[in-house]
């Protein structure tokens, strides 16, 4: 995500700094006034091109799944993309007000003259900049409630569904009001591809496309309650589901109006399109689901999608495996594919930290699920009976040998494992984690 975000950023920078100091030079004014003029022109740019990036991305192209690491990479770099373009946004707004401040200051005097317009062109660049001003409004109030967790996630989805109309909006504001030598500049050439990317990006958006061509229907084909906060869900799907490999997930729509929500798919694929979900109640989404969900209910699910996948692990590492509560899923799938082939389990230490293992309905499955894997250890941890996992559990075995780590499970406990590995392994401990949120 970083490697992404700071390459668009210096991209866009170099080709402004381009078009400022090869092409053209600064062009005539005072200095306060050049650099106003100049910073309205680099926020703008920076902002639309991180939201032209953030609506490319929310198409779920899933070609690039594998240079970014996975969906959840993918949306986790959507999410940052779409905040920082709202910053910057805000930023070219103020900058674009300053301008009372600088005639009270500097006069009118020094300040550069504007190009002149007509015709149908001039006519078009006064909705434009009224555009921008209104489109650059609604996100920042969309950002107020995007970072505000504790805004309902329904509407907060209803709303985000208005994305792609500010975008166009946005898109329209920048390609009436960039400057004309922009175009015969890479900085207008650049300008052009990402617009276009997220123009494509909008009209997947509002065409209700996005992720159609993974779409399957199917049926709940039972409904489970191995506790009161889990519900466990198999689906029966139709004809074009792709299958997928163990530790991946899907979206999953048990009600039109909701939208769909991602959940960790539970079980190996076996071939016969039924796949299992854990799910649980950790909103009020979640909470609900239970009570709403019967056999025979029809369901739409998307995918598969995600990295988290065994098939990815490094043979020449040892391997180890950290499930913090509902974070089990991806490893019960993983488990559960070994068990036609045994002998092709690598050496692994499977670490389950829950609230009360006596009480557990998963260790149970875990230990009857281990049990004919040579090589893999189990170990559960129960936080009632005073058994929590620490960094220096990981680190103990087997010396100074390079170890990957697999974890799915609360953020808390992962920052704390990958600190605490990161201070004691001097680099010998790659973490991979899902990192999936939808706001």
């Amino acid at each position: 995500m970083k490697t992404l975000l700071s390459s668009l950023f210096a991209l866009i920078t170099l080709a402004w700094g381009w078009d400022l100091f090869v092409a053209g030079g600064p062009g005539a004014g005072s200095l306060p006034w050049v650099v106003r003029q100049e910073g309205l022109y680099l926020t703008g740019l920076l902002s639309i091109a991180l939201m032209s990036l953030a609506m490319f991305l929310a198409a779920r192209p899933a070609w690039l799944e594998g240079p970014l690491g996975g969906l959840d990479r993918m949306y986790r770099t959507h999410k940052w993309a779409g905040i920082l373009a709202v910053a910057f946004g805000g930023l070219h707004w103020l900058i674009e007000m300053s301008d009372d401040v600088l005639k009270a200051l500097f006069g009118r005097a020094g300040r550069p003259p504007k190009e002149e317009f007509t015709g149908l062109l001039e006519a078009l660049r006064h909705p434009a900049k009224d555009m921008g001003e209104w489109a650059i409004y609604a996100l920042l109030a969309m950002l107020v409630i995007t970072l505000w967790k504790r805004f309902p996630y329904r509407p907060w989805r209803f709303l985000h569904q208005g994305m792609p109309v500010l975008y166009l909006m946005l898109v329209f504001h920048a390609a009436l009001l960039a400057p004309t030598d922009y175009w015969n500049q890479p900085v207008g050439l650049l300008l052009a591809a990402l617009a276009v990317g997220g123009v494509y990006g909008a009209v997947v958006s509002l065409a209700g496309r996005i992720g159609r061509s993974r779409r399957v229907s199917g049926t709940i084909a039972a409904v489970e309650r191995p506790a009161p906060d889990i519900v466990t869900v198999r689906c029966q799907l139709a004809a074009g589901w792709r299958g997928h490999r163990p530790g991946q997930f899907a979206f999953i729509t048990f009600d039109p109006k909701e939208g769909p929500h991602p959940f960790t798919i539970a079980s190996a694929d076996n071939g016969s399109r039924t796949i299992d979900f854990q799910i649980k109640a950790l909103g009020d989404y979640t909470q609900r689901l239970a009570d709403r969900l019967q056999p025979g209910l029809a369901v739409q699910v998307e995918g598969p999608y995600g990295r988290f996948d065994i098939a990815r692990q490094d043979p020449k590492a040892r391997q180890i495996w950290v499930a913090g509560g509902i974070g089990i899923t991806p490893f019960l799938a993983w488990l559960e594919s070994l068990q036609a082939n045994p002998g092709q389990m690598p050496a692994a230490d499977l670490h389950y930290c829950t609230r009360d293992r006596a009480a557990d309905p998963f260790v149970p499955r875990l230990e009857a699920l281990c049990a004919p894997l040579p090589g893999l250890r189990l170990h559960i941890h129960g936080a009632r009976q005073g058994e929590t996992l620490n960094p220096a559990m990981l680190a103990a075995r087997d010396g100074a040998r390079r170890a990957e780590v697999w974890f799915c499970g609360p953020l808390g406990l992962a920052e704390s494992l990958k600190k605490g590995l990161h201070d004691l392994g001097q680099g010998r401990f790659r973490f991979h984690q899902e990192a999936f949120e939808m706001r």
